[in-house]
């Protein structure tokens, strides 16, 4: 339902601006780990280990990124897009990052770009301040391993982790054991605020931390969505 809710929405903005079969044109594996990070001095992001790539879908130029572990090359027109059936991480990735790219060319989403370099480490500080800022000092659940809020959370905060990288469960991280998805509603009902990655919305997995618990969904992948489903999200950094 959420994803038919998204491409109804897509489709209306489109088809009221009469944009449908303007071609949008979809790079995954040309956009390198530097296009898309830049050159951190940590070398422990998911980007840099190989395991995801960003897709990037550009609309009038105007840039929409998304995460995902499937990535190819694309190339359709925006109708194409809106009506594709989303049956994998690869076709979600692509519809993602194109809605991504045409809500920041319609002026409703900003920050469809992901930061490069020492941003994100900026961003997990300001995100420290943030939650501070609207929730206190809450029991956090880090919904996917983004070292640098990982690093950050745990310096101030109660958190637990999962991680769908099976090279990260198991291992602890800044005094946290990252733990497997089945312990998914276990920290849910533990936590006071969920710290969710917009990824969630490429892998299909959104929904379980759609809950009547607090939750800030953080990153790019996210940025065009979130107006459209009132999610709330953290993503003070990108461009």
């Amino acid at each position: 339902m959420m994803y038919a809710l998204l491409q109804e929405k897509l489709r209306n903005i489109v088809e009221q601006r009469q944009w449908g079969a303007e071609e949008v044109m979809v790079v995954a594996q040309t956009l390198s780990p530097e296009e898309a990070i830049g050159n951190p001095e940590e070398k422990d992001y998911p980007i840099l280990k190989g395991r995801e790539r960003m897709m990037e879908a550009c609309f009038r130029g105007a840039r929409g990124h998304a995460f995902t572990d499937r990535f190819g090359n694309y190339q359709g027109t925006v109708n194409e897009v809106v009506e594709m059936n989303l049956a994998n991480n690869f076709r979600r990735a692509i519809f993602i990052s194109t809605l991504n790219a045409v809500m920041r060319y319609a002026g409703v989403a900003e920050g469809t770009v992901h930061c490069k370099d020492r941003a994100p480490q900026e961003c997990s500080q300001r995100l420290v301040a943030h939650i501070h800022a609207e929730y206190g000092c809450p029991r956090i659940f880090l919904v996917g391993f983004q070292p640098r809020m990982a690093e950050a959370l745990a310096q101030d905060f109660s958190v637990r982790i999962t991680d769908l990288d099976e090279s990260n469960i198991g291992q602890t991280k800044f005094g946290v054991t990252i733990q497997d998805p089945s312990c998914v509603g276990e920290n849910t009902k533990w936590c006071d605020l969920l710290v969710v990655t917009g990824s969630t919305l490429v892998n299909d997995t959104i929904r379980e931390f759609l809950t009547d618990k607090p939750a800030v969904f953080y990153g790019v992948t996210v940025a065009g969505a979130a107006p459209l489903l009132s999610l709330n999200r953290f993503c003070p950094l990108g461009s």
